[in-house]
């Protein structure tokens, strides 16, 4: 976060980062935010990068262990945390190429690399470094979240996705929770509901959208529709066309 503030909604967890801070998530989560602190004169500015895992693990490779192993118990997949001025000074350089295009192809590898580096040294390095780790807990939740997110609109046994991750049922909703901040049926539920949510903002109805994403009765849809994002369904769809409308 370069200028401004936001928060987002993670589970059951509410995280703030403003100006010099730094949110890393290692599983791609379902969340809602907003930005709560801009300006005209001071907008929200932020910059972000899509992790590469192979990067990662090239430059872990050449690393020296950490001095501590990363823990092989519950670990959150996501956080956020200040930034150092070292990490800012990568950041910054690697901004710079966007002033010339021609050097991208060339120095983004090695300046991305940098930044990489210097948030492996920060707060989040032992998530990161799970983020490789093919037999580590955030590695085996992964795996999990993936098949959530390709079937997502049909019945999901917990069984079934403890076998995905390789454990036990007890162990899996224990480090499911630690990952993500919510149950694997709440995290289904998320998905589910924001795709039915854009469904609704391209038209489509709120019964044939429920229907879409899995849902069998309309007034439970409607019922956690609205608990999640504050209004009802046909409400929030006309307002979303609205806003697109606008925006057009």
């Amino acid at each position: 976060m370069l200028q401004g503030a936001k928060q987002v909604l993670i589970g059951d967890r509410v995280l703030r980062y403003d100006a010099a801070s730094c949110f890393v998530a290692s599983l791609e989560l379902p969340a809602t935010g907003c930005i709560v602190e801009a300006t005209p004169g001071e907008p929200y500015v932020v910059a972000s990068l899509a992790l590469d895992r192979g990067a990662l693990a090239d430059l872990l490779a050449e690393l020296p262990p950490a001095p501590e192993s990363p823990p092989r118990g519950a670990l959150a997949g996501f956080g956020v945390a200040a930034v150092t001025p070292e990490l800012l000074a990568a950041w910054d350089r690697l901004l710079e190429l966007l002033d010339t295009p021609g050097d991208i192809s060339f120095l983004a590898p090695v300046r991305e690399r940098e930044v990489l580096y210097r948030l492996l040294q920060g707060g989040h390095g032992p998530m990161l470094r799970q983020i490789v780790a093919e037999d580590s807990r955030l590695s085996q939740i992964r795996r999990a979240i993936d098949f959530i997110r390709r079937n997502y609109n049909s019945p999901l046994p917990t069984r079934t996705l403890a076998d995905i991750a390789g454990m036990s049922v007890p162990t899996f909703h224990r480090q499911f929770r630690a990952a993500t901040a919510m149950s694997p049926l709440q995290f289904q539920k998320a998905l589910r509901l924001q795709a039915a949510r854009r469904l609704l903002a391209t038209n489509a109805d709120a019964a044939r959208a429920a229907h879409a994403v899995g849902y069998e009765s309309a007034s439970q849809f409607s019922r956690e529709y609205a608990r999640a994002f504050g209004a009802p369904p046909s409400r929030d769809a006309q307002r979303l066309r609205g806003e697109l409308v606008a925006a057009i």
